[in-house]
């Protein structure tokens, strides 16, 4: 096999592999409602089948790449293939929420290796700068592709299969993916050999997984139980030992160095804020489309190829706009445009027709589309040369640890609204608090469905009906704060950040967005 073809494969099965993790992601959206009843799980339950896959990912992106310099990109990269397919196969046959989450937590372990290790065997790969831009140019559509094709494919796979086939279709293509990476990929290290960072790896996934655990499993009271507040108070200390850590040691995990940068420090925080709106806006509106007006799988994933394909034109287009028009100005511009479309959002009741939002949606997935590229773009411009692998890495890191904290937050703001709506209404029709508190039980528990055994003063479609008003109220909250962060972004970019762009981030604009990693919406 001549060297053009080898690089063509290599390109080929990094990108083929990616497109797996990355769908595997964006299906689970479209299954939860299926597994929800499927398995008995409470919100909390299907907060937990995302941050599960999430929290490993953000804790293991960072030192999966310093795992691959020591031993291995190829080595490193197989080996989460290997688990990734072996956890696909755990979840599909999971009987149970504990096991699906074990799965989902493998998952999260393999996607690491699997999204780090493709980026760093594409760059060696391909030295010359050139072919580097357009191979992860290449690499980055069809992230984007996964993107777009991941709510209807999963809808279509959970209707026609059953949501266990979202995780057996990974079984195919993670064979194929090992038998033509261990054929035709060639093996590469870093010849300065460095350490992995244990204490900071250790302390991060401390802080990550005691933080997460505390927002999500808080619904009921977070102040009131003594577990929430001594996780919240381990996930504070064991942050505080991080950034200890981290600044004394000679080979950080995370160089504290970079943020010295007020723009890097800027470009991680709205990265945070503006995932954090994307994935819970696409976790709740999941929900609401199936559970609450009744939508099939596919149909509701349907429903989502307008937003996320705006979001796609505008990662696109986004390098052209931020090179004519500044990239402080394209950033907060799409910023705003995001806020508005998705603080419009604030009018919908339970019979609100697809059509009268459909417009919401779009401008929200363009004007987040519009900012991610040069976002990232910017934030690996201002930091050193010598530092840009890192740089990509933590912008990754940041992406991962939104989507944690917008499952987290905005599933926890959900499930209180909706408890405490549907109190109101119970109460209302003279029910004690025991039997008020079982019925909003069943109903957390049931996929927001009418408990089969009401009282007998309480019709079905009354309860239906109080249902969705006490769903509707907890997305008109989750909205609120969605657009209140992306605002809060706007203004960061606008204030903190100096006006000030060089031609080499300019130049840079369309061979860098690669760098954006995992574009999950």
């Amino acid at each position: 096999m001549n060297q053009d073809r080898v690089k063509a494969v290599t390109l080929a099965a990094m990108c083929f592999a990616l497109f797996m993790a990355n769908l595997d992601d964006t299906v689970m959206n479209m299954a939860l409602p299926k597994i929800q009843t499927s398995l008995g799980s409470g919100l909390s339950g299907l907060q937990w089948i995302l941050n599960a896959y999430t929290l490993p990912a953000a804790s293991l992106v960072l030192p999966s790449g310093t795992l691959g310099d020591i031993y291995g990109r190829k080595r490193v990269f197989l080996s989460g293939l290997v688990i990734f397919t072996i956890a696909s196969l755990i979840c599909g046959l999971a009987p149970n929420l504990s096991i699906l989450i074990t799965g989902r937590t493998l998952q999260g372990i393999g996607s690491a290796a699997l999204i780090t290790g493709s980026l760093s065997i594409i760059a060696d790969t391909f030295p010359e700068p050139k072919e580097k831009a357009k191979a992860l140019g290449i690499w980055a559509a069809v992230s984007g592709l996964a993107l777009v094709a991941g709510p209807a494919l999963g809808g279509l796979l959970v209707d026609t299969l059953g949501w266990q086939s979202v995780f057996f279709l990974n079984l195919p293509l993670g064979a194929i993916a090992f038998r033509v990476t261990s054929r035709v990929v060639k093996e590469s290290k870093d010849p300065n050999k460095q350490r992995l960072d244990v204490p900071g790896l250790l302390l991060s996934v401390i802080f990550l997984a005691s933080l997460t655990y505390a927002l999500t499993e808080g619904n009921a009271g977070l102040w009131r139980s003594p577990l929430i507040v001594l996780l919240l108070m381990v996930a504070g200390l064991s942050f505080v030992a991080f950034l200890f850590i981290e600044s004394r040691s000679s080979h950080p995990m995370l160089p504290l160095s970079l943020f010295q940068n007020s723009t890097f420090t800027v470009v991680n925080i709205v990265e945070i804020l503006v995932f954090f709106t994307l994935v819970s806006l696409l976790f709740i509106f999941s929900l609401f489309l199936q559970q609450v007006q009744g939508y099939s799988a596919t149909a509701a994933g349907l429903r989502f190829l307008p937003m996320n394909g705006a979001f796609v034109i505008a990662s696109i287009c986004s390098g052209w706009f931020a090179a004519r028009l500044g990239w402080r100005f394209t950033i907060a511009t799409g910023l705003m445009l995001a806020s508005i479309a998705t603080f419009s959002l604030i009018r919908i009741n339970a019979n609100t027709e697809y059509g009268a939002i459909l417009w919401s949606l779009v401008l929200s997935g363009f004007g987040s589309g519009l900012t991610l590229a040069p976002l990232a773009a910017v934030g690996l411009s201002s930091a050193p040369s010598t530092k840009v692998g890192i740089a990509s890495a933590v912008i990754n890191a940041s992406n991962r640890l939104g989507t944690i904290l917008g499952v987290a937050i905005q599933g926890t703001i959900l499930t209180q609204q909706v408890a405490s709506n549907l109190a109101r209404s119970l109460s209302t029709w003279g029910l004690p608090s025991n039997l008020q508190d079982r019925l909003i039980a069943d109903v957390l528990h049931g996929g927001f469905k009418v408990p089969s055994d009401l009282p007998i003063n309480i019709s079905g479609q009354a309860m239906h009906q109080a249902i969705s008003n006490a769903f509707v109220s907890g997305l008109h909250a989750t909205v609120l704060v969605a657009s209140i962060a992306l605002f809060g972004g706007a203004f960061l970019i606008l204030v903190f950040v100096q006006p000030t762009f060089n031609q080499v981030t300019k130049n840079s604009f369309l061979s860098i967005k690669y760098k954006k990693q995992d574009k999950r919406i």
